[in-house]
């Protein structure tokens, strides 16, 4: 398994496992995702075998301690400076589940986190899934109401860093 940042080249790809991953409300579409790379092509993080992309991670960077719907809409509110990187979501294909890759890309970005100097990492999840972020220092802050993407209820979950 290789992890590596990602290109221009990688977006359709990136789309496609979004549309697997999520209810197509919470979806990024292949827009969607190109405008991110575009802005923070350097804060996604993806698992790749000799397949292809089987798993990956995006958000961008930025001083709001929160994390709220419109971040998803507006990759130029990226801050590469900012304090906080948000993850906007954790994508694993199903067939590639519980094989270790999405652990392998959050420990990346926690990794990378700390040797930029964030302050921490924030993201949203549904509920079911609090325990399991829970395993990598994610504190959950209850139900946000910053964001109701995709008409879901979510979690705020943030992990802290220290050095």
């Amino acid at each position: 398994m290789n992890i590596r940042h990602a290109t221009e080249r990688d977006i359709w790809q990136l789309a496609q496992i979004e549309s697997r991953c999520f209810p197509e409300a919470e979806a990024a579409s292949a827009a969607e995702i190109a405008h991110r790379v575009q802005y923070y092509g350097n804060h996604f993080w993806l698992a790749a075998e000799k397949q292809g992309i089987v798993s990956f991670a995006d958000g961008f960077v930025t001083d709001y301690l929160n994390l709220t719907d419109a971040m998803y809409e507006h990759a130029e509110m990226h801050n590469e400076k900012g304090h906080w990187q948000m993850i906007f979501g954790v994508n694993t294909l199903p067939e590639y589940r519980n094989q270790g890759y999405a652990t392998a890309v959050l420990n990346a970005v926690i990794e990378d986190c700390r040797k930029q100097h964030r302050s921490g990492i924030v993201l949203t999840c549904k509920e079911h899934m609090i325990p399991y972020y829970a395993r990598f220092g994610f504190i959950d802050e209850g139900v946000t109401d910053l964001s109701m993407h995709g008409g879901a209820v979510w979690y705020q979950m943030r992990r802290a860093l220290d050095y």
